[in-house]
């Protein structure tokens, strides 16, 4: 028997860097007591009102189907804060309620680009980015961040990758893995490239309350480019809500409209008391959000600080976001050889960075989801492992 065409476009390296992440949970699942650094799962839990709004939403009956592109009412509370965030009109009929940005970026995609297209992305790229382009047919086209300069884009080489089949630049800023927050004279020149080409400038701004070195600026806000830039978030970063599946696609209201199109047939609407919940993070500013914030400004602080003790690895202390990452390529270990080296002696699971492209080979992506005490613990045996590495090195 053989399968779609497609089941070939969205493997790859990226399907394939959650390996070691994998193996943990079968181990933790055996007994073993590991921390756990690989994935961007607050460990905080999610606002108080939020969580009492959908248990309230949901003993009142809310169980029902859902508009298919989401509630008007969140839809009109998103569209009031990107509005008042950006100084640029939005309204309800330019909003799609979908479950998480992962979702976002897949059926933002769907209807942006499609086979012979090229999208053109800043490598490093989030694992999913790769399989994401390729269920829409595309092709992703990278260009390297310059890690020289924190990691953040040259623009000229950006400028050089748009030929004649780009139909979409792809952003991420905060960035992941690399914590970089691009400056707005990098946002600004990206946006004009795009109007330049007339492309689609795809945002991916879920880390867009967690920047600490400068504030985030979302392309939309500037001159000419919110009938050509689609924002793609979510509540599960600046929230600590995951689990909730509660992002959104920001667009021109052509686009929602066929979005409407492609969830009729895909989602069918989402949760109405997870919607009914949320929309209590869209009222008022919640402090836990602020405070989520500060929370991993100050364990990037720590952690950067402990790890820069281990000898031949070097530590990038992020500028935003929830990760910090580690070039280990001096130990003599590469990514994937010094994780599993971590997780076999030291019980601590991290991700290598090899699938999210060659600008990170050998680097490792560690997440600060966890508490201060337990942080402090993993970084402690990160260079104790890279020690011993160096002595048997020396031996």
């Amino acid at each position: 028997m053989q399968f779609s065409p497609l089941v070939g476009r969205i493997a790859g390296k990226g399907a394939r860097a959650w390996s070691i992440h994998f193996d943990a949970v079968r181990q933790r699942a055996q007994g073993r007591d590991i921390l756990f650094l690989t994935v961007g799962d607050p460990d905080q839990r999610a606002p108080a009102a939020v969580v009492e709004a959908t248990v309230a939403a949901l003993q009142a009956g809310k169980t029902g189907y859902s508009p298919i592109v989401g509630d008007p009412a969140l839809r009109s509370a998103i569209a009031a804060r990107v509005e008042r965030r950006s100084g640029v009109a939005c309204a309800a009929e330019n909003v799609a309620v979908v479950p998480g940005t992962q979702a976002g970026l897949y059926a933002a995609l769907q209807c942006l680009a499609g086979s012979g297209d090229e999208v053109v992305a800043l490598e490093p790229v989030y694992a999913t980015y790769e399989a994401v382009a390729g269920a829409a047919g595309a092709r992703l086209v990278t260009v390297p961040l310059d890690p020289a300069a924190g990691f953040h884009p040259d623009l000229a080489a950006l400028a050089e990758a748009v030929g004649p089949r780009t139909r979409v630049l792809w952003l991420n800023s905060p960035h992941n893995p690399t914590g970089a927050v691009f400056t707005r004279a990098e946002i600004e020149a990206i946006a004009a490239l795009a109007r330049r080409h007339d492309l689609w400038l795809l945002s991916d701004e879920v880390y867009e309350d967690l920047a600490f070195a400068r504030p985030h600026l979302s392309p939309r806000s500037l001159p000419g480019m919110a009938e050509r830039t689609v924002v793609v978030s979510s509540l599960s970063k600046s929230h600590a809500m995951p689990g909730f599946r509660l992002g959104w696609i920001v667009g021109p209201a052509e686009l929602i409209a066929h979005l409407f199109n492609l969830l009729l047939c895909m989602l069918y609407g989402g949760p109405p008391f997870i919607q009914q919940g949320a929309l209590k993070a869209f009222e008022r500013d919640l402090p836990e959000a602020a405070a989520l914030r500060e929370d991993y400004r100050r364990r990037a602080a720590l952690f950067a600080g402990i790890l820069a003790e281990a000898p031949r690895c070097r530590v990038i202390p992020p500028e935003g976001g929830m990760f910090v990452l580690l070039d280990v390529r001096g130990t003599g270990l590469g990514a994937d050889g010094f994780a599993r080296a971590l997780l076999e002696e030291e019980a601590v699971a991290a991700l290598p960075c090899d699938g999210f492209g060659p600008g990170v080979v050998g680097h490792l992506r560690l997440s600060l989801t966890e508490d201060d005490a337990i942080l402090a613990e993993a970084g402690r045996r990160i260079v104790r492992l890279a020690r011993r590495l160096t002595i048997r090195g020396g031996a």
